[in-house]
């Protein structure tokens, strides 16, 4: 299932590296693809949305 989320907080390089980081600990063998100009991240992975929605709340990242 692919996944979009919109992240207005994703800015730099180091929110690509937190977000990657947190998508990985959620599903490691999701496919993930940022644009960060957009502020957008694509996962495909079979976890439901939810799990990512929050992982990337937590550590500062809220999904609009």
């Amino acid at each position: 299932m692919t996944i979009e989320l919109e992240l207005p907080d994703m800015t730099c390089q180091h929110c690509v590296r937190v977000v990657t980081e947190t998508v990985r600990k959620t599903d490691p063998q999701a496919a993930l693809s940022i644009d960060l100009p957009a502020h957008r991240v694509t996962i495909d992975s079979q976890q439901p949305a939810q799990e990512f929605i929050a992982a990337l709340a937590q550590v500062g990242y809220p999904c609009r």
